[in-house]
């Protein structure tokens, strides 16, 4: 059962479950705050670890709301694209022509029909990323399926407004970010890895800590890394 606690303008989800120690999170994009604790614990006992940790939950909020967003991509000639963590610009030509996207050292083309609005480009570029993500996502995983022991029965690609992938161990399927497309290929290693290891640790408990630092050592530094990279702007 969830509840939840409020701190002054701070609300805090408060969860119950079956863990040895009490976590506390803020979450990206909007610095939602979330607390694990054991099944025995009090909500008293809750509120008061949580007014206990208030200053660094108002720093981890204030980092948060200071991050960069991406302006809204409008999907015009010589504009900034982000590919694997590179930076590219876009060239649009229309044509009467199958649409599509090509990529050179430096540049983006993408082909649309004549009169293809914003959304239209917007389509078949998310197309074009998903094409690359799923080039690149079934090696990271048969790699990472023998490091760890696991099977992956199934993984899904989609757009998601707060997280950067989520995992459904009774399915055994993972589910990834389209943005990652967009961000260094180790980043989105260490989103397949993490998710990975919920197979084996369904919850972020200390036993799913001890299974990343002994197979995914630099895996808080990846952490940092892609949660001070730019968020995007019409969907975060």
């Amino acid at each position: 059962m969830t509840e939840s606690i409020t701190l002054g303008d701070i609300a805090i989800e408060v969860t119950r479950k079956n863990v040895r120690n009490v976590h506390l999170s803020v979450h990206p994009p909007d610095g939602r705050v979330t607390l694990v604790a054991p099944r025995a614990t009090r909500l008293e006992v809750a509120r008061t670890y949580a007014i206990a940790k208030l200053g660094w939950i108002r720093d981890q909020q204030a980092r948060l709301h200071a991050q960069a967003r991406e302006t809204p991509r409008r999907l015009v000639e010589r504009e900034s694209h982000y590919l694997w963590g590179r930076r590219y610009l876009l060239s649009v030509e229309e044509r009467e022509a199958r649409p599509g996207v090509k990529l050179d050292h430096k540049r983006i083309t993408l082909t649309v029909r004549p009169g293809s609005d914003r959304e239209k480009r917007a389509d078949v570029m998310h197309e074009w990323h998903k094409r690359l993500l799923h080039d690149a996502i079934p090696p990271l995983i048969a790699s990472w399926e023998a490091r760890l022991g696991v099977r992956v029965s199934a993984y899904h690609l989609q757009r998601m407004k707060t997280k950067w992938g989520s995992c459904n161990p009774s399915k055994g399927n993972i589910r990834l970010n389209t943005e990652l497309v967009k961000k260094p290929k180790d980043l989105l290693e260490y989103i397949i890895v993490h998710e990975m290891a919920h197979l084996i640790e369904p919850t972020h408990n200390e036993r799913f800590i001890t299974l990343l630092d002994r197979h995914y050592p630099g895996w808080r530094e990846a952490r940092d890394e892609l949660n001070a990279l730019p968020l995007k702007a019409e969907y975060w």
